[in-house]
């Protein structure tokens, strides 16, 4: 199975670079199966109803949320009657929508995608990451009642995530870290067939602070004060993430490459 993940979508220009090159990417490359982290698309802060539609008809077959997940009110109310929507197994028992679900694509293979936001340097505390996917994966097994797994891993701590990929090797297809905005050079299998990447980055503008227009940001790192409020950055997008292939027998990883198209990070396909 070929699968994508992209990073963190950011802002207007995030959408747009979705939306110009994923179409082409899924016909070009054989896409199976798509999944886009959404949860920074509506004006840097969450997603709302009207931009998540925009994802999913780009082409991407499930979209992830985070920390964010609601502070686009409409998302709470959207969320429950849209099925494509994952938001972090974590986030709250009494949130609405769900955490994980598993998806079919076009020729009936099962895949399995889950979300969980991680606890070290977060804002505030979440129930226990380890134990809540855990728990899923337990009950999907790989190779069994799934054919693939993906586990996007939302948290700061670069650590944690790896402590997320060596916790699931052998048990999901892939875990990818989420949240910082900024790709990390270590794809790789891990020993017991787990592709793994610390964070896939973010699709948005990278003449910024990791999305935002650079004056803000620069400001409070230089005097401490704030004087605007943090504004996406609208220069040209650059998508990034995670691509994979998976044995349809085990639900393991045999390729991983990192993703960058469009923008200041351009590289080769895979």
């Amino acid at each position: 199975m070929k699968i994508l993940f992209l990073g963190d979508v950011m802002g207007r220009a995030g959408r747009d670079a979705v939306a110009t090159h994923l179409p082409r990417l899924r016909s070009e490359w054989k896409l199976d199966f798509v999944v886009v982290n959404g949860e920074n698309s509506s004006n840097g802060m969450g997603l709302t109803g009207e931009h998540a539609k925009l994802l999913l008809q780009a082409g991407a077959d499930c979209v992830t949320l985070g920390d964010h997940a609601f502070d686009q009110r409409d998302m709470l109310q959207f969320i429950e009657s849209e099925p494509r929507i994952v938001r972090p197994i974590n986030f709250a028992k009494t949130a609405p929508g769900r955490g994980h679900r598993v998806f079919e694509d076009a020729r009936g293979r099962k895949v399995l995608v889950a979300q969980v936001l991680g606890n070290v340097f977060m804002k505030r505390a979440f129930d226990d990451p380890f134990s809540a996917i855990d728990g899923v994966l337990r009950t999907f097994p790989l190779g069994g009642a799934v054919q693939a797994a993906i586990v996007d891993m939302h948290c700061e701590a670069t650590s944690e995530k790896m402590g997320m990929g060596h916790f699931c090797d052998g048990r999901a297809s892939l875990v990818v870290g989420t949240h910082t905005h900024v790709p990390t050079a270590d794809a790789q299998i891990l020993p017991a067939g787990t592709a793994f990447q610390s964070d896939a980055g973010m699709c948005g503008d990278y003449d910024s602070v990791i999305g935002m227009e650079k004056a803000e940001p620069m400001r409070r790192f230089v005097t401490g004060m704030a004087k605007g409020r943090f504004v996406p950055a609208a220069g040209e997008a650059t998508l990034s993430g995670v691509y994979i292939e998976t044995d349809d027998r085990t639900g393991r990883a045999t390729t991983v490459k990192m993703i960058r198209q469009g923008g200041r990070l351009e590289q080769s396909a895979p």
